[in-house]
């Protein structure tokens, strides 16, 4: 079970958030490891009964993310959301099938569930999450998670639980690597974003 002890680097109140220069640099296993661990002890804080939580994360990049959470979460159930019949790009491109497809291993209705993906953008992602998630029932509660939160959002949408929020520019991608295999390859870098890669 996490607790803050267990985390001497969470001395700061957790609306405090980390910040990283633009410059393309990479963060180093580590610190994204601290960052998994705040958001799992901030999820425990407020649902301290986590086996009623179900963790879907948002394909590709919350996957992973969620299956860590939930590692981190006894008793709490972790899915997949497939969002490629959501998304409001798929007149301009081609359907983008994502590798896992949608699996929910309970009934939402009456759920607490918590959205989980690996960057928070431009919201258009988890609008899709959650056109995705309310066609299979209604949940009593949906909050979201994310790993890192860079900022330029264009809906009007917040993540409940953050473990990092970058500085960016608007022509700049942030691209996390979970490993799932081996979490000592895990890496977040910045790299040049082309105009449509808002998500």
């Amino acid at each position: 079970m996490l607790s803050q002890k267990n985390l001497p680097n969470l001395t700061l109140p957790l609306t405090q958030r980390s910040s990283v220069p633009t410059s393309p640099k990479s963060l180093n296993p580590s610190e994204i490891h601290a960052a998994i661990d705040r958001l799992a002890l901030a999820i425990s804080e407020r649902h301290p009964g986590s086996q009623k939580l179900l963790l879907l994360g948002i394909a590709n990049g919350g996957i992973t993310l969620a299956r860590r959470l939930s590692a981190l979460l006894p008793g709490s159930i972790v899915g997949t959301l497939d969002i490629s019949f959501h998304r409001d790009d798929i007149t301009r491109n081609p359907i983008p099938k994502e590798f896992a497809p949608t699996h929910i291993p309970v009934d939402v209705r009456g759920a607490t569930v918590i959205l989980v993906d690996d960057v928070l953008f431009s919201g258009r992602t988890v609008k899709a999450a959650l056109d995705e998630l309310f066609d299979h029932g209604r949940p009593t509660q949906v909050e979201l998670a994310v790993l890192v939160d860079r900022g330029h959002h264009r809906l009007p949408l917040t993540a409940d639980y953050i473990g990092l929020t970058l500085t960016t520019l608007p022509t700049q991608k942030v691209v996390v690597t979970l490993d799932a295999a081996n979490p000592k390859r895990d890496t977040i870098r910045l790299e040049a974003a082309r105009a449509d890669s808002a998500s």
